[in-house]
């Protein structure tokens, strides 16, 4: 039976967050902002083994106490240039067999839920290709002309805003990304294989964070899952 294993690409700096140290280690509610995208992923049953795949001059990984995890968290020092090769080279040095399924996370979704981590895995579980969590696009879209100034509407009908985890089968996904060029997320990797990866609704609450005042709606959110508001 294959067996469901979590990949979270870890070895940027996050340089659209700014600060002084990457993106995944500034603090959140008092602990690095990828600890909380890992306790979520370790706290799942169906999954064996959650790997991390830093760069490999890291300095901050080791400097944080990670026992809480037990024996479920597994550090890979070779992270690469760009999220594909990371993935990839994760993908390499995991040595999964090609059926296991590899859920690939974001370090900076800190609000996913177990409810949303569920729904994917039983909903792709016996799916042929694999898919992604997802919502649909409420917001309208204008496309912007070279003066900043909007040339049209565009037509939001059948448009989602892609989330991660994105969960495919493990060989499938390192020939996906072998093959791949300028790829941003796995799934887009596997669809120029031909493939169409399934959509799984998925709630706004996971998003990403990518500036530093996103840290305070991500508190927020974290604090009344656990009922501290």
């Amino acid at each position: 039976m294959p067996e469901y294993f979590a990949l979270v690409p870890a070895a940027g700096s996050g340089s659209r967050f700014g600060g002084e140290l990457p993106k995944q280690y500034s603090l959140l509610a008092g602990k690095p902002l990828i600890h909380h995208a890992l306790a979520t992923l370790c706290a799942s049953a169906d999954i064996e083994t959650v790997f991390v795949v830093l760069a490999p001059d890291d300095a901050h990984w080791n400097r944080h106490d990670w026992s809480s995890f037990g024996g479920k968290l597994q550090p890979l020092f070779c992270g690469g240039r760009t999220r594909a090769e990371s993935v990839l080279n994760g993908l390499l040095a995991s040595e999964l067999e090609p059926d296991d399924w590899v859920l690939v996370h974001d370090a900076a979704r800190p609000c996913l839920s177990q409810a949303q981590l569920a729904r994917l895995i039983n909903e792709l579980k016996d799916d042929e290709v694999g898919g992604i969590l997802a919502v649909p696009v409420a917001d309208t879209l204008k496309r912007a002309d070279a003066a900043g100034r909007i040339a049209r509407t565009e037509s939001r009908e059948g448009l989602w805003q892609a989330q991660t985890p994105q969960m495919f089968r493990a060989g499938l996904l390192a020939q996906a990304l072998q093959q791949a060029n300028g790829v941003t997320d796995e799934a887009s990797a596997v669809e120029a294989l031909g493939l169409h990866p399934k959509l799984v609704e998925s709630e706004t609450s996971n998003f990403k964070v990518t500036y530093a005042q996103d840290l305070k709606l991500a508190e927020l959110l974290l604090q009344k899952r656990q009922g501290k508001i």
